[in-house]
């Protein structure tokens, strides 16, 4: 199919005031909301202070709104055109062998690459680079070829790659997280049940295999998940001192700046990586149920929005955001309860963070683009087309 087929030029455009009105204003809304919980659970992290972290997480929603809003009045077809999905994808992999060279070492990690107004984490970027890049290669596949093993091995590479070398950083959380999200683009685009099930069978038999590479305090959380107790002052604090603090909490909570686990400095990394511990001491069963209803609606908004679009590359891309979003928030709460070892995975739009809070955004703002575009319709194409 030719190019200029493909892509339909020939359609009148809609003007920026009309795709200013199109944007789903109603998603918006619920993102600020969420956005809310996480200004105020930090400003009681800090013991009742908009520093160090309520503040700068404001500033940072600002920006990432109008970041969001901006990428929303592009053309979703931009990202088919000039190979501009695998420029994003190529960039995101730039800064991961970057960051393995010159970034900055944390908590025993190498993620982070500083570039003074914020400390970027490659590995975030990679999240949304690759489900777009994978939206795009499967949008140009005809659906009787998808399970062809000759059409997998590309994306497989593509998935695979930026794994390994966050792995290596090490990150088991993200690594795993882009796994996830990976399988889960497969899944979308068609690909056969049988197929998951060979990778599964395939990768359980390799566990011996990879148990030998992990790191020590790797070891350690999977140990320490099986029986938190064996080493409590040690690797299985944080996840008894988080479901002390959750059950502390009860059903409607100790009240706003009360949560004592938290306060007297008990829980760890409050801020980011176990903040929906300090929400659950502090609103209970009921504040933990409302901020799951409120990240469902977001689910419910994003799925809508695919079923609603057009066109394949629309459906993929809205669909890939929605799941990478849920396993944001599910393997953050799983973490948390105990339910999955403890990896570093923040909890999106409440976790203290720049780059998690830019990248989800700009998922957001992919999402917001199917939506306002979801008349749009694309042809398939193949690779070879520009």
């Amino acid at each position: 199919m030719a190019l200029s087929n493909s892509f339909d030029f020939g359609r009148p455009q809609p003007s920026f005031a009309e795709k200013l009105r199109n944007i789903n204003w109603g998603l918006v809304l619920l993102l600020t909301v969420l956005a809310g919980v996480g200004f105020a659970t930090l400003y009681s992290a800090a013991n009742g202070s908009w520093q160090p972290w309520a503040a700068k997480q404001a500033l940072r929603y600002g920006v990432s709104l109008a970041i969001m809003l901006g990428v929303a009045m592009i053309d979703v077809r931009f990202w088919l055109r000039y190979h501009s999905a695998y420029v994003f994808y190529g960039v995101a992999m730039v800064l991961l062998l970057f960051v393995m060279l010159h970034g900055r070492l944390g908590m025993g990690a190498q993620r982070w690459i500083d570039l003074g107004i914020i400390q970027l984490q490659p590995s975030e970027v990679m999240k949304i680079a690759l489900v777009l890049v994978l939206a795009r290669y499967f949008h140009g596949v005809p659906p009787e070829e998808i399970g062809r093993p000759t059409r997998l091995v590309w994306p497989l590479v593509l998935v695979l790659v930026p794994a390994v070398l966050v792995l290596k950083q090490p990150d088991l959380g993200t690594a795993m997280m882009l796994v996830m999200s990976g399988g889960a683009m497969f899944f979308l685009a068609g690909v056969r049940w049988w197929k998951f099930a060979i990778v599964l069978a395939g990768g359980a038999g390799a566990v011996p295999v990879a148990w030998r590479f992990l790191r020590d305090y790797q070891k350690n959380r999977i140990y320490t998940f099986l029986d938190p107790e064996s080493d409590p002052l040690g690797a299985g604090y944080h996840s008894l001192q988080s479901k002390i603090a959750i059950g502390s909490g009860g059903v409607f909570g100790k009240g706003f700046l009360q949560g004592s686990q938290a306060h007297l400095s008990f829980l760890p990394e409050r801020q980011t990586d176990f903040i929906f511990t300090m929400l659950a001491e502090e609103w209970g069963l009921v504040g933990g149920l409302v901020l799951l209803a409120l990240y469902s609606l977001v689910f419910i908004y994003g799925f809508a929005i695919a079923f609603r679009c057009r066109n394949q590359f629309g459906r993929l891309l809205a669909l890939g955001i929605t799941v990478n979003f849920f396993l944001y928030v599910f393997i953050n709460i799983a973490m948390v309860m105990g339910l999955i070892p403890v990896v570093g995975v923040p909890l999106p739009l409440i976790s203290y963070g720049g780059t998690a809070m830019l990248t989800v955004m700009f998922g957001m703002g992919l999402l917001m683009s199917v939506y306002v575009h979801r008349d749009t319709r694309i042809g398939r194409f193949s690779e070879s087309d520009g």
